[in-house]
C-alpha cells in the first residue's frame, strides 16, 4: 500500500477488533514508524508501553478508559502513549509535546493500517482514569497520557473489508472551507 493510499484507507475502528494475537515483528514495525516521526528540536518526547496480555489490558480498559472504550478489552495488543512535558519544547505557552506524540502516533496509525491491522485512537478516560492509567502502568507523576489504541486484526475479512463501511459514511469538509490562498478568508 502506498502512503497516500494508506491515508485514505485509514479508519477507526474500534467495533472491527479480532482477539487473534498480532505477530510481534509487526508491532516492531508500527513503533518504528513512530520513532521515525518528526518532533520539536527533535527531542522525541512520546514514550510507548504495549501491553500484549489480555488481563492486564482488560484491568486496564475497565479501570481507566470511558464507557465507549470498554471494547478495547477485547484487544491482543494496546499501545499507550505518553510524555513528559518537560522533555519537549514549550514556547509562548504552547507544549510541543502533545503535537509532537500525535505525529508519532499517525505514523503508527498509518502503519498498521497498511498491514492491514485496525487502530482506534482514543483519549477517553472515566474520572479517575488517569491516576489509574498510571498506577496500573507504573507511569510516573510528570508524564502525561496522550493517546492509546488498540492494534488487532479485523474480526472478520480483510482490513479493506473491514473498513468499507465506516469510510463510505465519513466525511471531510471540502478544502475550500479548509484551505486559505496568501491570507485568511481568501479562497484557494
Amino acid at each position: 500500500m502506498e502512503t497516500l493510499e494508506a491515508i485514505k484507507m485509514r479508519a477507526s475502528l474500534k467495533m472491527r477488533i479480532s482477539t487473534r494475537q498480532v505477530e510481534p515483528e509487526k508491532i516492531v514495525e508500527i513503533l518504528d514508524a513512530a520513532r521515525l516521526a518528526p518532533s520539536a528540536r527533535n527531542f522525541q518526547p512520546w514514550r510507548f508501553i504495549v501491553l500484549n496480555d489480555r488481563e492486564r489490558i482488560k484491568t486496564l480498559i475497565k479501570g481507566a478508559f470511558s464507557e465507549g472504550n470498554l471494547v478495547f478489552s477485547e484487544a491482543p495488543v494496546l499501545i499507550v502513549a505518553c510524555a513528559n512535558p518537560s522533555d519537549d519544547v514549550v514556547r509562548d505557552g504552547k507544549e510541543y509535546y502533545l503535537h509532537d506524540v500525535g505525529m508519532a502516533v499517525e505514523n503508527m496509525l498509518l502503519a498498521a493500517t497498511e498491514l492491514g491491522l485496525v487502530t482506534h485512537p482514543a483519549t477517553g478516560l472515566n474520572e479517575k482514569g488517569e491516576s489509574e492509567l498510571k498506577r496500573i502502568l507504573g507511569i510516573p507523576d510528570e508524564v502525561r497520557f496522550v493517546v492509546a489504541t488498540p492494534v488487532a486484526y479485523p474480526a472478520e475479512g480483510s482490513y479493506e473489508e473491514a473498513a468499507q463501511e465506516r469510510l463510505s459514511e465519513r466525511t471531510r469538509k471540502d478544502l475550500k472551507e479548509l484551505v486559505y490562498l496568501n491570507a485568511w478568508g481568501k479562497p484557494f
